[in-house]
């Protein structure tokens, strides 16, 4: 029997390496440290000790200072976890560059204790919507083509589904959108490499972008994206998963119909029937 074919690789693992390595050189992880400050601040609220963490990172320092004695991984397609070694797992600002991030979560869920937590934090589809805009017009108006410049990210629904389908009980899936602002298209291209996030797509075309492109493209972002004083806008939305690995101790749904009070009756207020739908006869058309 013939073997399917391996679907192709949405990154280039040796590109996304030598630009990680390139970005720690001289790094700019405002918001890597954002979402770890954000994700500190959600593990406060949760009624929970956990003494077993793990971090799925490419940027050790970011979280040794919040978590010192977590366990920190590095973010490849087999990740390096233990099964049910962990109370805590956080997937951090990574997932969106993973060929299978489906994958990323089961492993992920299999290194968590029962009722342990996942969290997975990554950048979702908005991000950077304007500068994807912009370079594909320039693009089309200059060479006539359009080549894959800015990773495809996903959708908050998409991505909360995963949760289910990886096994998570009590699945959570939120975020936010900011905006940032600079003064030119050079200046968010040198952000975005000392964050490790240049275009690694394994389908990305090799040679530099042309001037012509990138002139073309600046000229629209400032016609479409400025604000009243000139400078950029730049959409990063960052979105939460959060799931907790099967237990019986967890709080289970009620089965459907069980409730023994009705909902009218809890809230003192009067309840009001539906009228019935109208049946085919009335609504057939007299000859």
């Amino acid at each position: 029997m013939n073997t399917p074919p391996s679907p192709p690789a949405l990154t280039d693992r040796a590109a996304r390496a030598r630009f990680l390595a390139r970005a720690l050189r001289n790094p700019a992880l405002f918001l890597h440290h954002d979402a770890a400050d954000d994700i500190q601040e959600r593990l406060t609220e949760v009624n929970r000790v956990f003494t077993a963490p793990a971090v799925v990172t490419p940027f050790a320092p970011v979280w040794r200072e919040r978590l010192p004695d977590a366990r920190i991984v590095a973010d490849d397609p087999v990740l390096d976890l233990r099964v049910g070694a962990h109370d805590l797992v956080i997937h951090a600002l990574s997932l969106h560059w993973a060929d299978d991030p489906l994958g990323q979560i089961i492993q992920c869920r299999r290194a968590l204790k029962p009722d342990g937590l996942f969290i997975g934090v990554l950048f979702g589809g908005q991000t950077l919507n304007e500068l994807r805009a912009v370079l594909a017009q320039a693009e089309s108006d200059v060479t006539g083509s359009i080549a894959p410049r800015v990773a495809p990210m996903g959708e908050i629904r998409d991505l909360g589904a995963l949760l289910l389908r990886a096994g998570l009980a009590l699945p959570v899936a939120d975020g936010f959108t900011r905006t940032i602002l600079y003064r030119d298209v050079m200046h968010l291209v040198h952000d975005m490499r000392a964050m490790g996030e240049s275009n690694a797509l394994a389908s990305r075309h090799r040679a530099p972008l042309p001037r012509g492109v990138l002139a073309r493209a600046q000229d629209l972002y400032r016609q479409t994206f400025a604000d009243p004083e000139g400078r950029l806008k730049a959409s990063v939305e960052t979105l939460f998963l959060t799931g907790w690995a099967p237990s019986d101790t967890q709080q289970k749904p009620l089965r459907p119909g069980s409730a023994a009070t009705r909902l009218a009756d809890a809230l003192g207020a009067a309840e009001t029937p539906l009228e019935p739908a109208p049946s085919r006869a009335t609504n057939a058309r007299k000859d």
